[in-house]
């Protein structure tokens, strides 16, 4: 039986794992109508929290207001619940009612 004392130099090969690379899941941030926020909230919203040029906040804000729903940005899990709760603090400060939401991108 031969015996072998390992050094620090002696390097273990571990098997090789598989490993999977899947971006992590998205979130969209919603922004819903209500009878109370006014559009100039919902534009400012869209282009201070969510870095929209004006052109492109006034167009979400219209499908807020038309629609009832409009699509304000896609995040990561993280940053969609951040940018949630900074919409709804901002609504409350300002005494709107105003609702924003996040849920998981379609696959």
């Amino acid at each position: 039986m031969s015996s072998r004392v390992e050094s620090e130099n002696d390097l273990e090969v571990l098997p090789e794992q598989k490993t999977s690379r899947e971006p992590p899941r998205r979130f969209r941030v919603l922004l819903h109508d209500d009878d109370f926020t006014t559009m100039d909230f919902v534009v400012k919203i869209l282009e201070t929290v969510f870095g929209h040029d004006p052109a492109a906040a006034t167009r979400i804000m219209l499908d807020v207001h038309t629609k009832g729903i409009g699509l304000a940005g896609v995040f990561s899990c993280e940053v969609a619940e951040a940018k949630v709760s900074k919409v709804i603090g901002l609504a409350q400060a300002e005494g709107f009612p105003f609702l924003a939401t996040s849920e998981p991108e379609e696959e």
